[in-house]
């Protein structure tokens, strides 16, 4: 089957597959959410180039992450609406961030990338199988969406 003509639920399935153990889906739980605001706050570290504007939401995280709400939106509109909310508040925590935490805002993202990827491959570790996104880069988007899957069945909203 062609990678673009996945269904969401297909995209789910195939990530499901190497996320059965429990262990490692509590890990998952924990840190994708972690991994995807820790990339949001490092494109936000970037600096602006002029043509950005004073603006501070016209940024290399915002415009970054428009082909990623692109692919969200292939999947299905509800995961769009999701994910939109859920990045709008790591835009928004990265802003904040950047404004009043003690440290560099990139610091604080780097340090909590290399810990949430270390996690990431523990939990593989136990679960026995690689990530997927070993097959297919794209997993890497779905992850976030595959959690929140989780919460939309959980809250009776079709997907």
């Amino acid at each position: 089957m062609s990678r673009q003509s996945r269904t969401v639920q297909q995209w789910f399935d195939e990530y499901g597959v190497s996320h059965q153990n429990k262990t490692n889906k509590l890990i998952h739980w924990i840190m994708v959410p972690i991994i995807f605001f820790t990339i949001v706050g490092l494109l936000w570290s970037i600096p602006k180039m002029d043509w950005m504007g004073a603006s501070p939401w016209i940024n290399w995280a915002t415009l970054t992450m428009l082909p990623a709400m692109y692919f969200y939106y292939t999947l299905s509109k509800r995961i769009l609406l999701g994910m939109l909310l859920f990045t709008g508040l790591c835009l928004v925590a990265s802003h904040m961030l950047t404004l009043y935490l003690a440290i560099p805002l990139w610091l604080l993202s780097s340090v909590l990338f290399a810990i949430a990827w270390v996690f990431q491959f523990i939990g593989h570790k136990i679960e026995g199988a690689k990530p997927s996104f070993f097959e297919d880069l794209q997993f890497l988007l779905v992850g976030p969406a595959w959690l929140l899957g989780f919460i939309y069945q959980r809250a009776g909203i079709r997907y």
